[in-house]
């Protein structure tokens, strides 16, 4: 059980936390939410010690073993899977230990602890972590140095999920990862034993991970079981309630003003009258919690309607340099279309983006445009493009020569910011109103065809709300890139697949692609259905693909029954030694204690041994069923 109790914390005078208390069930997954600002990140780093506490407390399970995610997996030269098992501080710690343990009762405990952890199965435990997060095998052998600070993340978002703490928490953990590694998160939470906080502002994870929600408003923390939905609907009936009863209440008011206001000065009903001032005195405003934002977004209409197809690729190949990235590439885009673009990341999503965009040259093949085409393109990236000194009107007023300052700063608010933030440097803006910002900045002229990759990056759940209704609302043509569910779902008519080094139509839903995504390793994403013609050659490259990654899963399971069989060889050695000298009369009467020591040393190696060969049958049969025997 985790329990918060009047809990007081302000940072450089703002009071952020305001006596608040809240008590979570033990091993309940739940997700904070909140506005941004609000002081998640900060109630975090109270609860696992980074910050002491003004006042009030933190109490949770004794010996508990806190985790979160560290900044980044180091850019060392181990590898991936090794800095993933190197998480398991126990683990590591034994192994090294029993390299140099030379006392029978402590080898037998070290081997002992080892089996009661799962040892054998640590690296296949690691190996499925990292394929659900996107690592191929042979990725997993590379040093981490080779890898950007995004993949980074993700090795060191692997490590603490492999290292199973007791209380898991968990700040935005599916920022730097695609769909398939969010679908596979989310269902590693939902499945986790132990007590996991996560900070989301992903719909769906909050619905599907989580069996309770903390909301954080306003300084207080308010406990409500269920997901993200289950809380949203009971917040809004309390809201509901609330306004009810503070109408009620401001009749009642009313009502005895206008009794005070008429009777106070007459003699007969002044005694009346000063018992409703007590009245009114006595009657504490009721408070209404806060509905949201009410923030709206808007994507301006196309200037002018083009006819459809506004692009159409024919045998078309794109990539970077000399390396082909997407090939054969024979697509429509129609004026109205709604398209999402599924697949991991590193298959060609944001390449595909690019060439559309006109920031990427075709390699070979041919792309038609419409004339009078616009297109708007937003990409997490160009957050740094935006001027760092200048103030969201300084950066709308080249874009509208001669308006009046009313105008401009009207068009600023239909961006999504407010009057007080108008006027605030872009380096002091938050990721959200700079995410705002650059999406007004992109489609201020009305474009015929917008491109979002990422957009939800620094969005909380109002402001993607708002942007599933800019986008519903907005007549052009719309292609999404994006790890958030519900934003795909609530947007998008079309499922285009990239992988294989080409682009298809995937005629399931999101619902199906889940499915796929989750009965394969979660690395790669299902396979693309090949066209009738070419099914045949389709599926004999999936069939090399199915068995290339039977091989990656096999192998770390193979690795670990060798282990087991090399152990269970030495053990038995042991026990023949033991067996022979204990064997042997006059150690009973020349030597008794050596006698002991030999039957408690072949006792404990015998519990050993039975345990290995169980682990080893074990995974025998798992080996067999993965095979097909």
């Amino acid at each position: 059980m985790l329990q918060v109790s009047n809990l007081t914390y302000r940072i450089a005078g703002r009071l952020l936390i305001d006596n608040a208390s809240v008590t979570i069930p033990g091993g309940a997954k739940t997700g904070l939410v909140g506005r941004n600002g609000v002081g998640k990140s900060t109630l975090f780093k109270l609860l696992c010690g980074e910050l002491s506490v003004e006042s009030g407390s933190v109490h949770m399970p004794q010996k508990a073993r806190v985790g979160q995610v560290a900044q980044e997996a180091p850019g060392t030269q181990e590898t991936l899977l090794e800095v993933v098992l190197a998480a398991d501080t126990e683990r590591t710690a034994l192994l090294a230990e029993a390299e140099t343990a030379d006392d029978a009762h402590r080898i037998a405990e070290i081997h002992t602890r080892l089996v009661d952890i799962e040892s054998h199965s640590a690296e296949a435990r690691a190996c499925a972590i990292l394929n659900g997060l996107g690592f191929s095998y042979d990725e997993q052998q590379q040093p981490c140095s080779s890898f950007s600070g995004g993949w980074r993340m993700r090795v060191a978002l692997a490590a603490l999920l492999f290292s199973k703490p007791d209380l898991m928490l968990l700040d935005e953990p599916t920022n730097y990862l695609d769909l398939e590694g969010t679908m596979w998160l989310e269902n590693f939470i939902a499945r986790y034993p132990y007590q996991v906080v996560l900070i989301s502002h992903d719909r769906d994870l909050l619905n599907n991970a989580v069996d309770s929600i903390v909301h954080m408003d306003g300084g207080k923390l308010t406990f409500y079981r269920g997901g993200y939905d289950s809380f949203d609907r009971q917040r809004r009936e309390t809201i509901l309630l609330q306004k009810k009863a503070a109408d009620k209440q401001e009749k009642a008011r009313k009502h005895i003003q206008s009794f005070v206001d008429r009777f106070r000065a007459k003699a007969s009903k002044a005694k009346q009258a000063q018992s409703r001032i007590k009245m009114l005195e006595k009657m504490q405003p009721i408070s209404v919690l806060d509905e949201g934002s009410g923030l709206e977004l808007h994507i301006p209409q196309p200037v002018a309607k083009l006819s459809p197809p506004i692009i159409k690729l024919e045998q078309a190949s794109v990539g970077y340099d000399d390396k082909v990235i997407l090939k054969n590439l024979t697509l429509n885009i129609d004026h109205d279309d709604r398209i999402a673009l599924l697949g991991a990341n590193g298959n060609g999503k944001s390449t595909f983006a690019r060439l559309i965009a006109g920031r990427l040259g075709l390699m070979s093949g041919d792309m038609t445009k419409a004339t009078r085409l616009s297109t708007a393109f937003f990409a997490q990236h160009q957050l740094e493009d935006l001027m760092p000194e200048s103030n969201p009107i300084e950066h709308v007023r080249p874009l509208m020569p001669g308006a009046l300052e009313s105008k401009v700063r009207a068009r600023v608010n239909r961006f999504g910011l407010p009057t007080d933030r108008m006027l605030t440097p872009a380096r002091d803006l938050s990721g959200g109103e700079k995410a705002r910002l650059l999406l007004g900045l992109a489609t201020f002229h009305g474009p015929n065809l917008v491109i979002l990759d990422e957009p939800t990056n620094h969005l909380d759940i109002d402001s993607r709300e708002a942007l599933v209704h800019a986008i519903n609302d907005y007549d052009g043509a719309v292609i999404l890139i994006s790890h958030d569910r519900h934003l795909v779902e609530a947007c998008a008519d079309r499922l285009w697949l990239v992988a294989d080094g080409g682009v298809r139509n995937f005629d399931g839903d999101m619902a199906e692609y889940r499915k796929l995504i989750l009965k394969g390793d979660g690395s790669s994403g299902p396979r693309a259905v090949a066209e009738e013609e070419d099914s045949e050659k389709a599926n004999a490259q999936i069939r090399r693909k199915e068995a290339a990654e039977r091989r990656a899963k096999t192998a770390p399971l193979k690795k670990n029954i060798e282990t087991a069989e090399k152990d269970i060889s030495r053990y038995q050695k042991y026990l023949k030694k033991l067996d022979a000298l204990l064997a042997d009369p006059r150690i009973y009467t020349e030597a008794p204690h050596k006698a002991k020591e030999h039957a408690i040393r072949r006792a404990a190696y015998v519990k050993v041994l039975a345990e290995t060969e169980e682990k080893w049958l074990e995974m025998s049969a798992e080996l067999e069923a993965l095979t097909g025997g």
